[in-house]
């Protein structure tokens, strides 16, 4: 029996490379919102394509944003 091939995934591309950002700032709602699905979740790292650290960033910031009432609080109604 032959073995199955594991196919590595593509990585993604970075959009904050794309968008040419160096900081992330919870001021900026329209970039944050790129972050976040439709029900207000922060997207995870594997779907966005960022770093680790850019991911911690980008959580830091929509979290300020929500404090600012810039961005909506996930609805967990069910």
């Amino acid at each position: 029996m032959a073995k199955p091939v594991v196919r590595k995934p593509k990585k993604k591309a970075n959009p904050l490379k794309a968008a040419k950002v160096e900081n992330i700032d919870y001021k900026d709602a329209n970039l944050l919102r790129k972050f976040i699905s439709d029900r207000g979740k922060i997207r995870a790292r594997r779907v966005t394509g960022v770093s680790v650290r850019e991911q911690r960033r980008i959580a830091t910031a929509v979290k300020n944003a929500r404090e600012m009432a810039l961005l909506p609080y996930s609805s967990s109604n069910r």
